[in-house]
């Protein structure tokens, strides 16, 4: 993979229209738990370990095919999470660290996975742009089932959206871990401004 590689067409619409009203109904969805780089979007966040992917299916059955397609063997640590941006919304240039709440010395992600569950028709705006240091490698126009995996080393983010209606994605940062920092990463966790803490 050279920065970024796209699949079209990836599961069935029946299976995207149950993972749309199942995480638009989910009790956790709220304010984005995300930092400030997430500007007016929502969504909430599942940490697990490989060993806890069980534990994630059977609290979240809906995830299941997603995460048989998308998860990678050689990575062991997960920050899964869907992403609703509607119009002004935007997520501002970053590289995802997403664990470092857990472990300050964290690497970025081996790689990152997003599936695009819903697309408002003739979007404008909404595109998920890639960048190796300064340099745009990429720029991605969400379309409704479409796969997408990039590097986890990359600046990106996502354009205002300035149409009317909903853009929902489901994002997994995928980490390969060492021991000792693999042992500082909740088994399974949510995170969610819904969560009295």
């Amino acid at each position: 993979m050279k920065y970024y590689s796209q699949q079209t067409q990836v599961f069935p619409l029946s299976y995207l229209h149950d993972l749309r009203g199942e995480i638009l109904a989910c009790h956790y969805l709220s304010v984005n738990n995300l930092n400030r780089d997430f500007v007016g979007t929502r969504g909430f966040s599942v940490v697990f370990q490989r060993s806890s992917i069980d534990k994630v299916t059977q609290r979240f059955p809906f995830f299941k095919p997603y995460l048989d397609h998308a998860l990678q063997p050689d990575c062991n640590a997960f920050y899964l999470n869907p992403l609703v941006l509607e119009a002004g919304s935007r997520v501002d240039p970053h590289i995802d660290r997403s664990l470092r709440s857990y472990c300050k010395t964290i690497d970025p992600p081996f790689l990152v996975s997003v599936l695009y569950i819903q697309v408002p028709p003739a979007i404008i705006g909404g595109e998920l742009f890639l960048r190796n240091h300064k340099q745009q490698v990429g720029q991605i126009q969400p379309e409704v089932n479409k796969f997408v995996y990039f590097q986890g080393d990359l600046t990106h983010g996502v354009r205002a959206v300035k149409t009317i209606g909903t853009r929902l994605s489901l994002v997994c940062e995928q980490y390969s871990l060492s021991p000792k920092e693999l042992s500082t990463i909740p088994d399974f966790t949510i995170e969610s401004r819904k969560i009295q803490q």
